[in-house]
């Protein structure tokens, strides 16, 4: 029996029609971002103090706004179940795989990497830019506070 064609679902298409039908005068924008500060680092990663950023909560119950959490010990889990990931292909039983912060810890002690941040960030997944990049600072904020040299994310 031949395979049947398929076709692709334009989200980008998708998402402005929806935005469209809920009434907004602007088309919907997709964030970008080309003046990111992105450079190299000033000291060598060996001597750099990292820090995660997840976009899961701390609990289910948990407020949709940024977070911070003791990276020591790591938590046992996070609520993840609220996110949209392909939940038929993986799961998020492995912590480890998105919050790998005891890996982080061996490579500190392998003087891989300087040290792991005192606390993690966690920054909710929403589809506001404006509130998304509010809470950006807020976490800018909190890892300036912990001397933090390189942040990782781990978005689900």
């Amino acid at each position: 029996m031949p395979k049947a064609n398929r076709t692709f679902v334009s989200y980008i298409d998708k998402s402005r029609e929806y935005y469209a039908a809920q009434g907004y005068d602007a088309p919907y924008t997709w964030a970008s971002h080309t003046d990111a500060p992105f450079e190299p680092l000033a000291k060598p990663l060996s001597e750099c103090r990292v820090a995660l950023v997840t976009t899961a909560l701390l609990s289910a119950d948990a407020r949709l706004e940024p977070y911070t959490a003791p990276s020591q010990p790591a938590p046992e889990s996070l609520a993840t179940e609220h996110l949209f990931w392909h939940k038929e292909a993986t799961n998020t039983d492995d912590l480890g795989a998105y919050l790998p912060l005891d890996h982080l810890t061996a490579l500190a002690s392998e003087g891989i990497i300087g040290s792991l941040a005192p606390r993690f960030a966690g920054i909710p997944t929403v589809y506001s830019q404006r509130r998304t990049n509010r809470w950006a600072e807020t976490i800018r904020e909190a890892l300036a506070e912990d001397d933090v040299d390189l942040a990782v994310l781990t978005p689900l």
